[in-house]
């Protein structure tokens, strides 16, 4: 997130959850942290905000009622008075100490936070942040001893790594409101304690989901099925990937039967690729439509992602761009060497 530097942080408060199953307990904070250094004030806005993507919104859900979603309830109430905000935010920790019982969950620390001023969709709004940091690292701290120095070792928090985050804007209540999720730990899909258990918020099925979700199922796609169903070559891999790249920069609309036709080709690679996106989609609990516009941002985004490098040993990288056709793969039985041939016109 950018333009973050008039953001007001208003209230914050730190409650150290542990995980239950271990014996870890749950210490909750009696009173607010005091912020009056406004150094610190600024590294802490940075650390919570700056890694939210805020074009990838999700919102609050619940199987039967949004109102039995708790963590939308305790936001909710923090937003109609701030006076509620230091219980509504014991309320938050004890509810994720009660969710977290996964073996893979750390303990850590748990921050709730009251912003204000924060620039979404060309506005200011105010927002709710809930934070977890579950990584320590080791910080030399040097100081003067004497007629000399002194190095001592400290564990801390890495102000450039948020691990785990919800960032929730006052717009949209009815709707679940809008939020922003980062969760850089236990990505296994059996330890997202974070996104499914206890936040229980889904993505905004917007152009942008759609297109980021698409492209993600093209490359695992790809990268995996493809190539352990139909014996490819890695070339032939970095080909598909490109292919499907381009479809989506050159297209103003995604169809998922011209880009199956277009791109795919063969009818059982377009059958094991239909079959691949009905289990993305299933573990994913969402649905990636078969049209829709295409969103820049989100293929932005993903372009940086899409590797089309051939690593051949330690000794080369061959960038491919395109052009399949003037890449040839074979075997030199003399040596006992694999080799590629490459056509060109000009070297620069």
């Amino acid at each position: 997130m950018t333009g973050i530097e008039a953001v007001s942080l208003e209230k914050a408060i730190v409650h150290k959850v542990g995980n239950p199953t271990r014996g870890e307990e749950l210490k909750l904070s009696a009173n607010p942290l005091t912020l009056n250094d406004e150094i610190v004030r600024g590294l802490l806005t940075r650390y919570f905000l700056a890694p939210f993507n805020e074009h990838e919104c999700y919102h609050f859900t619940h199987i039967s009622d949004l109102d039995m979603n708790e963590v939308y309830t305790y936001v909710r109430n923090i937003f109609e008075d701030p006076a509620n905000f230091h219980r509504e935010s014991v309320f938050l920790a004890q509810l994720l100490y009660n969710k977290s019982t996964h073996a893979r969950v750390k303990e850590g620390e748990l921050y709730v936070v009251l912003f204000d001023k924060v620039p979404f969709e060309g506005e200011e709004k105010k927002a709710v942040g809930i934070f977890k940091s579950e990584t320590k690292e080791t910080f030399l701290k040097v100081f003067p001893h004497g007629a000399g120095w002194e190095v001592a070792a400290e564990d801390g928090v890495n102000i450039n790594k948020l691990d785990k985050g919800c960032l929730v804007f006052r717009t949209n209540e009815s709707d679940g409101y809008k939020v922003c999720v980062v969760d850089n730990t236990n990505k296994q899909q059996d330890a997202q304690y974070w996104v499914n258990d206890f936040l229980q918020v889904q993505p905004y099925t917007d152009s942008y989901h759609h297109t980021n979700q698409a492209l993600g199922l093209c490359k695992l796609f790809i990268e995996k099925e493809y190539a352990e169903k139909f014996d490819v070559s890695k070339s032939d891999q970095i080909d598909l990937l490109n292919k499907s790249m381009d479809y989506f920069k050159t297209k103003e609309q995604f169809n998922l039967q011209e880009f199956t036709e277009e791109v795919i080709h063969h009818p059982d690679v377009v059958d094991t690729f239909m079959d691949y996106k009905r289990n993305y989609e299933a573990n994913r609990n969402y649905a990636i439509d078969e049209s829709f516009d295409i969103n820049l941002v989100a293929l932005k985004k993903q372009a940086k992602v899409f590797k089309t490098v051939l690593k051949l040993d330690k000794n080369f990288h061959v960038y491919i761009h395109g052009r399949r056709d003037l890449i040839e793969r074979g075997y030199d039985e003399e040596s006992g060497k694999k080799y590629y041939k490459l056509y060109y016109e000009e070297e620069s």
